[in-house]
């Protein structure tokens, strides 16, 4: 342990960011590629119909990302902090604690999600083929919970104890796995939905497998220890991680609505359009949500050790880093819009019908990397109310309303304004809020050195 707190203790913010973040960013990139690779498959080899089922569907999968981030950051926050403080006393008791609390609400997900798919994806407001195809597809992905939700949460509290080559190298295997077995079923020339749904959860079983493995008998620091709830720590993971669940939870009921609003402002095409543009969306979030991840472990520890100054210095850093990488997807969807598309959709009627719209929603994606550090800085440092006040904001409070609202004067566009104008006014409140933090921590770090 010693020598990874060490490392996230004293390396230099700029150098530390590039050791921690390159690995956790293509190990998202990896995990992205599950249903980003669906999409494009789906699009390209079964057709248009088939690509807005699995669009529609996407956002019920955020159930399953929403309980493996509610325990998965909860359990990471506590762990960084634990290594910050040197208590092996928690560390030794995290993992049992995560491999229960996965175990119990993936079987809940898995029962109730089978039980009610079509009554889910009606909230969505699609009927006919689309209905039927999403329904299909979604229901073989609630089988899966339980090795989803446990792969993604446990690679998060590898990330947490600093490993980000290892957890990368993890999620690589599972996403390769995936890949080979879509073409596999593609060379065959019986793609379908099903098979697309099937590819990804045997591959997810493949990375919960070997990453069960890893931490029953190779880990060096985190392992099973005692396999069971640990009361203690659920107020944390559950006001820490909460947060970061209702990102993915709420980004279920902001895209629904969207899916609802466009069904009744446009049509099928409308559909289609939405489907790819929040997919490629979801896809440029991911590296931003790597980069978090690269940022957590260095925050939680040096708060722990009530470095705050140094907190403050790489929080910073990673806040420009993120800004730096977000123009690497914000470019060439601004310059490209069509090559984009066209990557889900073949009919280039309804591609052209999408173009402006889907500059007009990337239009200030750059600003995202300021809100997503915002929101893991709060995280990190066990303020869980501040990052979903920034949550709750971003994805229902003001994102719902302004939806609704300007379709009506401005019809479909406003569908696609709606993002824009909402992650604008996220933006200045993150600011203000990060401020305000950073103020009470140099207030603490005066006070204690007077009391030195």
């Amino acid at each position: 342990m010693s020598n990874v707190r060490s490392e996230l203790l004293e390396e230099k913010p700029f150098k530390l960011m590039v050791k921690l973040c390159v690995p956790a960013i293509i190990g998202m990139l990896v995990v992205g590629l599950y249903s980003f690779v669906d999409a494009v498959f789906v699009g390209q080899f079964v057709g248009p119909n088939a690509m807005g089922a699995v669009s529609v569907a996407y956002p019920f999968t955020l159930i399953n990302n929403g309980i493996a981030t509610l325990v998965g950051v909860g359990s990471a926050s506590i762990l960084s902090r634990a290594i910050g403080k040197k208590d092996n006393d928690t560390v030794d008791k995290v993992m049992g604690n995560l491999l229960v609390l996965i175990t119990i609400l993936s079987i809940l997900i898995t029962v109730i999600g089978i039980t009610f798919t079509r009554q889910i994806l009606s909230l969505s407001g699609a009927t006919g083929e689309i209905l039927d195809l999403a329904e299909r597809y979604l229901k073989i992905i609630f089988v899966g919970s339980i090795f989803i939700n446990f792969a993604q949460s446990a690679n998060m509290v590898m990330r947490a104890e600093g490993l980000m080559k290892k957890a990368m190298f993890y999620m690589g295997i599972g996403a390769v796995v995936n890949i080979v077995l879509d073409l596999a079923v593609i060379a065959t020339g019986k793609y379908s939905v099903e098979a697309a749904a099937l590819t990804s959860i045997i591959a997810q079983i493949v990375q919960a497998v070997i990453t069960f493995i890893y931490f029953a008998k190779k880990s060096k620091i985190v392992r099973f220890h005692r396999i069971r709830i640990e009361k203690a720590f659920l107020p944390q993971i559950f006001s820490v991680g909460l947060s970061a669940m209702l990102m993915q939870l709420m980004s279920l009921l902001q895209q629904t609505v969207m899916y609802n609003t466009a069904a009744t402002y446009g049509n099928d095409a409308q559909i289609i359009l939405i489907g790819a543009a929040l997919r490629v969306q979801a896809f440029s979030f991911i590296p931003l949500w790597g980069m978090s991840q690269g940022l957590q472990p260095v925050v939680g520890t040096n708060y722990g050790a009530k470095q705050y100054g140094r907190v403050k210095k790489c929080t910073n850093t990673f806040i420009l880093g993120a800004i730096a990488l977000s123009l690497v997807f914000w470019i060439p969807i601004e310059l490209a819009p069509k090559a984009v598309l066209s990557l889900f959709i073949k009919d280039t009627e309804i591609v052209s019908q999408g173009i402006f719209n889907f500059r007009l929603m990337y239009s200030v994606f750059p600003a995202l990397g300021i809100m997503i550090m915002g929101l893991t800085f709060f995280q990190s440092i066990g303020k869980g109310g501040k990052a979903s006040v920034l949550v709750l904001l971003r994805q229902i409070i003001l994102f719902i309303p302004i939806l609704l609202i300007l379709p009506k004067y401005f019809g479909v566009i406003g569908i696609w304004a709606a993002s824009p104008l909402t992650d604008g006014i996220i933006l200045i409140t993150t600011i203000i809020l990060l401020i305000t933090q950073y103020r009470n921590m140099g207030n603490e770090e005066n006070l204690a050195s007077k009391a030195q």
